[in-house]
C-alpha cells in the first residue's frame, strides 16, 4: 500500500514513492479530489508552440474549488503543481512536467458585461472578450487586445499589452487564489504592483480566476483600431506558423526584434526552430520542432546579441519542465 489516509485525514505515501516511479499520479488526484484527471496529458496539444513532453497529470477545472482542493491534496502528497492558461507564452521542455499540471482555460472562461464593467474569468480568451466588447456592446478601451491569443488569467498575470496599452489601463478588480491559504481573494488594480510584463500574481505565485476590466463607450472608432491592429498583426507577425509571441522582453532603450536582426539572426535555425524571417523577434516552429531546438535557439540569440550590442535579452516566454 503505497498511499493510506490516516485518521487525521492527511494522506500518507511512501517515501520517494513519486520520485522513483512507482506510483501513478493521476490515479491518487483523481481519486482523493474526485475530479476528471488527464493522465500523461502531451503538452504539445496544450501549447501554442506546439512542443513539449507530457504531464503526469492535467486537470481541467471548471471552479476555483476544484482548483482549491487539488492545491490541498498535492500539497498533503507532496506532488508539484505547475499552472498554466491557453499555453501562449509558454515552452514546455521535452521531457514533460512532473505531478500535477493545473490548466485554466476552457471550463472557467465565462464572460458577463453590465454597462461598461466587464466581469471574465481567468480561462477566457482575451481576443474573445476584446471582440465582444467591441462587436456585441459597443465599448472601447480593448482594441490593443483584439489579437492577443492569450488567457485573461495570463494575460493580467504578465500585464500583457500592445499598442501603448496595458491590461493595467483597463483592469480594476482581480479575483485570485492564493496558494498558501488555500482560500480566494480580491485585489484592486492600485494593489495589483503591475509593471513591464509582471505583476504581483507572478511575483507571489497567485492565481488569476478571475478579472473586473472599466471600458468605456464606443467612441465611433473602436471598430476601426481594431481592425487596423488585426491587419499590423497579419503584416508583421508570423501568424501562419506555431510560436509564442514576442521571445524577449523589450529592453530599455532598444526593440528586441532590431537587435537580434542587426545581430545577422533573422532566418537562423536549429532543428525545426527558426527565427522569423517577417519578424526577428519570433521564433517559430517550422515543422518538427522539439523544446530543446527552441530553447537552443534562445540562447544562441541572446549569445549573438549580447556579443553584437552588449545587451543581454531577457526571455518574455515562460521556460518550465524537464529535458528530455
Amino acid at each position: 500500500m503505497l498511499c493510506k489516509i490516516d485518521k487525521t485525514g492527511r494522506i500518507v505515501i511512501e517515501e520517494d514513492a513519486f520520485a522513483e516511479g512507482i506510483m501513478d499520479v493521476a490515479p491518487v488526484i483523481k481519486v482523493l479530489t474526485g475530479s476528471d484527471i488527464i493522465a500523461d496529458a502531451p503538452m504539445s496539444s496544450h501549447t501554442s508552440f506546439r512542443v513539449g513532453g507530457p504531464a503526469d497529470a492535467m486537470l481541467l477545472p471548471t471552479c476555483a474549488d476544484e482548483i482549491i482542493r487539488a492545491l490541498a491534496v498535492c500539497r498533503q502528497a507532496n506532488i508539484p503543481v505547475t499552472i498554466i492558461g491557453n499555453g501562449t507564452n509558454l515552452v514546455v521542455r521535452d521531457g514533460g512536467i512532473r505531478g500535477l499540471v493545473i490548466k485554466i482555460g476552457s471550463g472557467m472562461s465565462k464572460i458577463s458585461f453590465c454597462g461598461c464593467r466587464v466581469t471574465a474569468q481567468a480561462g477566457a480568451r482575451l481576443m474573445t472578450v476584446a471582440a465582444d466588447a467591441c462587436n456585441v456592446h459597443n465599448l472601447s478601451g480593448l482594441a490593443f487586445a483584439g489579437g492577443l491569443p492569450g488567457s485573461v488569467g495570463g494575460a493580467v498575470a504578465m500585464n500583457a499589452g500592445a499598442y501603448g496599452s496595458e491590461m493595467k489601463d483597463i483592469v480594476k478588480k482581480i479575483r485570485y487564489i492564493y496558494p498558501e491559504a488555500l482560500s480566494v481573494f480580491e485585489r484592486t488594480v492600485s494593489e495589483c504592483d503591475f509593471g513591464y510584463r509582471r505583476s504581483i500574481f507572478l511575483d507571489k505565485g497567485y492565481i488569476v480566476i478571475e478579472a473586473e476590466f472599466e471600458l468605456m463607450k464606443d467612441d465611433g472608432l473602436e471598430k476601426q483600431r481594431m481592425e487596423d491592429y488585426l491587419v499590423s498583426r497579419r503584416k508583421k507577425q508570423p501568424v501562419t506558423f506555431p510560436c509564442a509571441g514576442s521571445v524577449f522582453k523589450r529592453p530599455q532603450g532598444h526593440y528586441a526584434g532590431a537587435l537580434i536582426e542587426q545581430a545577422g539572426m533573422k532566418g537562423v535555425s536549429v532543428g525545426g526552430a527558426q527565427v522569423s524571417e517577417l519578424h526577428a523577434g519570433f521564433i517559430v516552429n517550422t515543422g518538427g520542432a522539439t523544446a530543446k531546438d527552441i530553447t537552443s535557439l534562445i540562447e544562441l540569440i541572446q549569445k549573438r546579441v549580447f556579443e553584437k550590442s552588449g545587451v543581454m535579452l531577457c526571455p518574455e516566454v515562460r521556460i518550465i519542465g524537464e529535458e528530455q
